[in-house]
């Protein structure tokens, strides 16, 4: 008697997709290869153009953006993200080298803000997600 086929394509979870926004293609190109085993990594080098990819319908379960960007900042990339989904908006994590405006500084004291500064490790931005995906 045969046995039936093994199905060797066991039903595996879904992969988390993370968005990098950075004007400094290295730096996204270090999250991308820090977190690309893990997650599904989209890397866009400006807020803009990560703006029109997410009104295109796009779908990611974090944002990561540097926070001063020029042109479009991360703060103005969080306000168009609210609009368009407050839920993701909510799973933004900003970057920073340090640079800081007085602005920056009361937008990243507000309730729910993440920021990491740069430079930063894999455990950091690790936490970071699990923080956004998981925010009990």
């Amino acid at each position: 008697m045969a046995k039936p086929p093994i199905d060797r394509a066991a039903p595996s979870a879904r992969r988390h997709r993370i968005l990098a926004v950075d004007d400094e293609p290295l730096v996204g190109r270090v999250i991308e290869r820090t977190l690309g085993g893990e997650f599904d990594v989209i890397l866009k080098g400006g807020a803009r153009e990560a703006l029109e990819f997410l009104t295109r319908g796009e779908q990611f379960d974090v944002i990561f953006s540097d926070l001063l960007m020029p042109g479009m900042s991360g703060m103005d990339l969080h306000r168009e993200v609210g609009r368009l989904d407050p839920a993701l908006a909510s799973k933004m994590v900003f970057l920073s080298g340090g640079a800081c405006t007085d602005e920056a500084r009361d937008f990243l004291a507000r309730p729910g803000m993440e920021f990491i500064e740069k430079p930063f490790d894999a455990a950091t931005l690790r936490g970071a997600i699990a923080r956004r995906l998981d925010p009990a």
